[in-house]
């Protein structure tokens, strides 16, 4: 009997292993069908220094206005390293003169992204007036 019940209970530690994998990858899921439509931007606003540009790449620059009329900007980027890097990033907000407005939310912000990862830094303008941004993204390692 005591060898019946341990028998069972490797069975079902075996059972649990093997349902929940050891190790395995997240996978991530998203819908097929989207609805919200990026509304990406060909340009050259993002400058990224050297040597984060060897392993980190902006796959695209997406602008929305918020319902307030402020500008809002998200960059995506894609990490093509296997190893984790460590950036500084910095929005810079331009009024429809090319003038810069100084703002707390252009602040250097601490980043970073996992191997292969695909990360958004995003910020929206701190005035309406904004009508155009800069991003620079500075390697931390």
């Amino acid at each position: 009997m005591k060898n019946m019940k341990h028998l069972v209970v490797c069975a079902a530690g075996a059972l649990a292993l093997a349902v929940t994998g050891c190790g395995t990858p997240v996978n991530s899921v998203e819908n097929a069908q989207k609805e919200g439509q990026r509304n990406m931007v060909a340009d050259q606003r993002v400058i990224s220094d050297p040597g984060l540009n060897r392993h980190v790449n902006i796959v695209g620059v997406n602008t929305a206005m918020t319902p307030g009329g402020l500008l809002s900007v998200q960059v995506e980027l894609q990490n093509n390293s296997r190893s984790q890097h460590r950036f500084n990033y910095q929005f810079e907000w331009f009024d429809a003169n090319g003038m810069q407005v100084s703002s707390i939310i252009s602040a250097v912000t601490p980043a970073q992204i996992e191997g292969k990862e695909s990360k958004f830094v995003s910020s929206i303008a701190p005035t309406p007036g904004c009508k155009d941004f800069r991003l620079k993204l500075i390697d931390a390692d």
